[in-house]
């Protein structure tokens, strides 16, 4: 009973800050993009650099905060298109994060999707601006094929991140919308650079797991891959058969 007392009181002090800090922020001027510099930097935390870093994070122009700090703080700021353009130009990772989650998709334009998808220099905050914001906008389709046949690292990237968020979001989408993907997963799985390879893995896998008809097309496109007999090729197949053939997989879409 005294534990749970103790527990609670913890709680009660969590919470007690959690108020503090967002009566903070209400007072702040929500729109100053050096406002928000500050409070990133106030919520930063030295040692976690050193894990970004161990995750293959470039953190020559980052803070050190961790994702869900970043996410409550774009909670607070709100959907700001303006503000969001603007924190993207400083440079810094994290408020590159922050202009990812505050972007109002409604006014994002192809031009912006192009411009920062060429900015992008880390795998995480490519695929927190596809995943969370370019995804909704009407250019999605087109940029896919075209970032997915690019030679640069992270744009190549982006194009993969896109089919896979998209496997997740368009619940309603035709089978037709993803069976033009698998050529292109196909023609990247040998690539030999670990942020691409890994991310052509997970598009062939969220697509496949969509359903049944998917998921057999994703299975022949598994073995294709094999036959490429490259070993950065048979990584991404073995992997995603590994998942696609799971009990779990095939029970989901009574396949099992």
């Amino acid at each position: 009973m005294h534990q749970d007392l103790d527990t609670a009181s913890e709680m009660k002090a969590i919470v007690a800050r959690g108020d503090q800090n967002n009566a903070k922020l209400t007072s702040m001027d929500l729109d100053d993009v050096d406002q928000l510099l500050s409070e990133l930097r106030a919520l930063s935390e030295p040692n976690y650099v050193k894990k970004m870093a161990h995750f293959g994070i470039d953190v020559s122009r980052a803070f050190g905060i961790r994702v869900p700090k970043i996410r409550a703080l774009a909670k607070v700021v709100g959907k700001n298109q303006s503000l969001s353009l603007r924190l993207w130009a400083t440079g810094f990772h994290e408020a590159r994060l922050l202009a990812s989650f505050i972007g109002d998709y409604k006014l994002v334009d192809e031009a912006q999707i192009s411009a920062w998808t060429r900015d992008f220099n880390s795998w995480d905050i490519c695929d927190q601006a596809c995943a969370t914001l370019f995804v909704k906008t009407p250019f999605v389709s087109k940029k896919v094929f075209e970032f997915a046949k690019d030679d640069g690292e992270f744009v190549k990237r982006a194009g993969f991140v896109l089919m896979a968020a998209l496997a997740v979001h368009l619940k309603k989408a035709p089978n037709e919308t993803f069976l033009e993907y698998f050529p292109l997963i196909e023609m990247a799985a040998a690539d030999q650079r670990n942020f691409v390879k890994k991310v052509v893995n997970w598009a062939l896998r969220q697509i496949g797991k969509r359903n049944a008809l998917l998921h057999a097309e994703a299975l022949q496109t598994a073995q294709r891959i094999l036959a490429q007999q490259n070993k950065n090729a048979n990584w991404v197949a073995l992997d995603a058969l590994r998942e696609l053939n799971s009990d779990a997989v095939l029970r989901r879409l009574r396949l099992k």
